[in-house]
């Protein structure tokens, strides 16, 4: 995304994150890339809008994932695939090579990749393919070793901040930039589903006024569309939201994700939004001229004007359609000598006066 393109030709990159809502199937992932790529038509102005940019993925190394009296403890849960947290994890884990086909089947529709990696031992699945983007979650915004082996790939990196202060952002993009620049910073929110009361949408207006030289965007775990779509009202270049195919499937973050219509509605929004925002000026639209003229008033008499009458305030009053003489313009029919019979309630034009 070209930082130059803000403003008037703003285009929000809007990723897909497929989290862990593929169950733990390559096809459930590929069948969620299809949604993402659908044609995103607004109906109202018989418009095709861009779809998402990209869609992401997560791959863990179990073996860096958590302690081992963690991954051995029972997970009795509804959205458990697995007896203990452990057989969980690993039931949800797809291979590097399955990662690659959801990454292949993603280039069939143009989209871009983004893989968020959470261990050192995760980046094996470079050997098969190049992500567009790396991200870096914000649990791992502390693991500088991690960032460190990220950020020598040279491949561009988005940060999520939301278990992180400024400090901990601070140190991150201190080991990155060392190797590259090409960094976006992601306000976030880790609470799932996010409450409304804790977004802090305004962090967006910190995060682009204090780190001016990263592209800033917003990762997304409320429920609905509001957030995002404000957060690009507000500044933010990049959203990141959870797709799922229904949101009564089983998994942990299906209920608080996106599904097929959300998806629409929420792109929808934003592209629509992309193309509000405009310039920083106050000017007249040329797309109002029209309404200008029928709706805005100009001078009128307010009485039948005959020939030789020699024009006063009294006779005028204001009348649509607006293209006559403004009232600030007055001074140019008062005391002017009507040359054509003017009737009552009809706008005065400079031909009808000497």
């Amino acid at each position: 995304m070209n930082k130059s393109l803000r403003m008037k030709n703003k285009h929000t990159y809007i990723i897909g994150e497929i989290g862990q809502n593929h169950n733990g199937s390559v096809d459930i992932a590929k069948l969620i890339v299809d949604v993402v790529a659908r044609p995103i038509k607004d109906e109202l102005f018989n418009r095709t809008l861009p779809i998402m940019d990209a869609v992401k993925l997560t791959k863990r190394d179990l073996k860096e994932e958590l302690t081992d009296s963690a991954m051995n403890k029972v997970y009795d849960s509804p959205h458990s695939f697995g007896k203990t947290y452990g057989e969980h994890r690993a039931y949800l884990e797809l291979s590097d090579e399955e990662h690659f086909e959801v990454y292949k089947h993603s280039k069939t529709y143009g989209l871009d990749f983004v893989e968020t990696l959470t261990a050192v031992g995760a980046l094996t699945l470079l050997k098969l393919f190049t992500p567009d983007r790396l991200k870096v979650a914000s649990r791992d915004l502390t693991n500088l070793p991690l960032l460190q082996a990220m950020a020598e790939t040279k491949i561009p990196i988005i940060l999520s901040t939301g278990m992180g202060g400024k400090k901990e952002i601070d140190d991150a993009l201190e080991v990155i930039s060392k190797q590259h620049s090409n960094i976006s910073i992601l306000h976030c929110l880790s609470e799932y589903p996010s409450q409304y009361q804790n977004i802090n949408l305004n962090t967006i207006l910190y995060l682009k006024k204090h780190y001016t030289n990263y592209i800033i965007g917003y990762s997304d775990h409320s429920i609905g569309i509001a957030a995002p779509v404000a957060a690009v009202a507000m500044g933010a270049e990049i959203i990141e939201k959870h797709i799922t195919l229904d949101r009564q499937m089983k998994g942990t973050d299906q209920a608080g994700s996106l599904g097929v219509e959300g998806v629409w509605r929420m792109v929808r929004d934003i592209r629509n939004i992309d193309q509000a925002m405009g310039i920083e000026d106050m000017f007249i639209s040329e797309s109002v001229s029209s309404s200008k003229i029928k709706l805005e008033r100009s001078i009128a008499s307010k009485v039948d004007l005959y020939k030789g009458h020699v024009i006063s305030e009294n006779d005028i009053h204001m009348l649509s359609p607006g293209d006559g003489f403004k009232w600030a313009d007055k001074e140019k029919i008062i005391g002017k000598i009507v040359k054509n019979d003017i009737p009552k309630n009809e706008i005065i034009y400079a031909k009808d006066f000497e």
